[in-house]
C-alpha cells in the first residue's frame, strides 16, 4: 500500500503521516521534513530558503525525485509532502489536509516557534505563493486542483487520532478490496 498525505503548511500532514505510519508499520517519508533540513544546514529559514529554491530549481527537483523513487521502490510507505499526491503515481489513497489559515498560523507559531501570528502569516503566506509559482514552473501542477485525491479532510475541528480513525477506515476497505480481488 502506498498512501500520500499532503495539505498546505500547519494543516496536520506531518502528524497524520507518523500516526498513520506507527498505526500500520508503514515506512515514512517526508519531503517537509528534508527541506526543513536543507534550509538549517544553509543556515536559513524557511521562507529564505523557498527564495532560493525559487532561483535553482535543483533543490526542489532533487528532493522531489528522491521522494518519488522511494514511494515507487517500496509498499507500506506513507509519503508526506505537498506534491506527494501528484508525484506518486501508484498511490493507493491520495489525502488532502485542510484547515483554515488562522487554525494553521496558531500550529506554524507553536511547530516554529515564531515570536507571533503577524509574523507566521508573512512568512507562511510568502512561502506558499513561492511554492505555488515552483510548482507552476517545474511541473505545470496547480495546488489548488485538489481532484486528484481520493479523500479531503478539515483537520481544525478533529484532532490526530480522529483524523486518523478515518484513514484508517479507508485504509481497511482498500485492503479488503484488495483481499477480495487476489
Amino acid at each position: 500500500m502506498r498512501i500520500t498525505v499532503s495539505g498546505l503548511p500547519g494543516s496536520g500532514t506531518t502528524s497524520l503521516s507518523r500516526y498513520l505510519a506507527e498505526h500500520h508499520g508503514f515506512t515514512m517519508i517526508s519531503a517537509g521534513e528534508v527541506f526543513r533540513e536543507c534550509a538549517k544546514k544553509h543556515n536559513m529559514g524557511l521562507a529564505e530558503f523557498g527564495r532560493l529554491a525559487e532561483r535553482d530549481p535543483a533543490y526542489d527537483k532533487m528532493i522531489d525525485a528522491r521522494q518519488k523513487e522511494i514511494a515507487e521502490q517500496r509498499d507500506n510507505i506513507i509519503v508526506e509532502g505537498r506534491l506527494s499526491g501528484w508525484m506518486v503515481e501508484k498511490a493507493d489513497l491520495r489525502i488532502w489536509l485542510f484547515a483554515p489559515i488562522g487554525c494553521r498560523l496558531e500550529r506554524i507559531v507553536f511547530r516554529d516557534q515564531i515570536a507571533d501570528v503577524e509574523t507566521a502569516k508573512m512568512i507562511t503566506l510568502e512561502r506558499e505563493h513561492c511554492e505555488a509559482v515552483r510548482y507552476r514552473q517545474y511541473y505545470d501542477i496547480d495546488i489548488n486542483d485538489l481532484s486528484i485525491y481520493h479523500l479531503i479532510l478539515n483537520s481544525e475541528h478533529w484532532g490526530i487520532g480522529e483524523l486518523g480513525a478515518i484513514v484508517d477506515t479507508a485504509v481497511g476497505q482498500l485492503q479488503a478490496v484488495r483481499g477480495k480481488s487476489a
